[in-house]
């Protein structure tokens, strides 16, 4: 079992995107979605062959990518997400942060959607346009497909977001 939907959107995610100056539903529900497809929020944490890791399953090449490709770029957004890291764990094991820190993760998650520059999130997405954004920006892989991100999301995600 994994982390209560709605306790995470609004205990971690909406903090989060508040620490990085965004208010927006849409992207809530966009991360929301994300930890739904890639670990059923929080039921398991780490892939076989540990190659990704964290409550999204972010892979530490895609990690490395997003400091050096981007967020060098932009000092600003940097800075706030650096915030957001643990002070000496983040110095010594980056990737670890992906996993043991919720917040850092849903930072670095935003910007592996945000740094795309076709991005483009709707005001009132459905859960098929979120799987589409999913699948373009963030799962390229072939192993998994838009339907899983809605059928986790209609599973995980949905009931939690009629309630509240």
């Amino acid at each position: 079992m994994g982390i209560d939907a709605e306790d995470f959107r609004t205990c971690v995610i909406r903090p989060t995107l508040q620490k990085l100056d965004i208010t927006s539903p849409s992207a809530e529900l966009l991360l929301l979605g994300t930890a739904a497809a890639e670990s059923s929020i929080g039921a398991f944490l780490r892939s076989e062959g540990h190659k990704t890791a964290g409550i999204y399953r972010m892979h530490g090449l895609t990690h490395r990518h997003i400091w050096d490709d981007y967020l060098a770029g932009h000092p600003d957004l940097a800075s706030a997400i650096r915030g957001i890291a643990s002070q000496r764990e983040f110095l010594v094991q980056p990737h670890a942060e992906l996993t043991t820190n919720l917040s850092y993760a849903t930072a670095i998650t935003w910007v592996a959607y945000a740094r795309n520059a076709q991005f483009s999130l709707p005001t009132n997405p459905t859960p098929l346009h979120l799987a589409k954004l999913w699948k373009t920006f963030y799962h390229t892989r072939q192993d998994l497909e838009i339907e899983h991100f809605i059928e986790r999301y209609k599973t995980l995600v949905a009931p939690c977001v009629a309630a509240a």
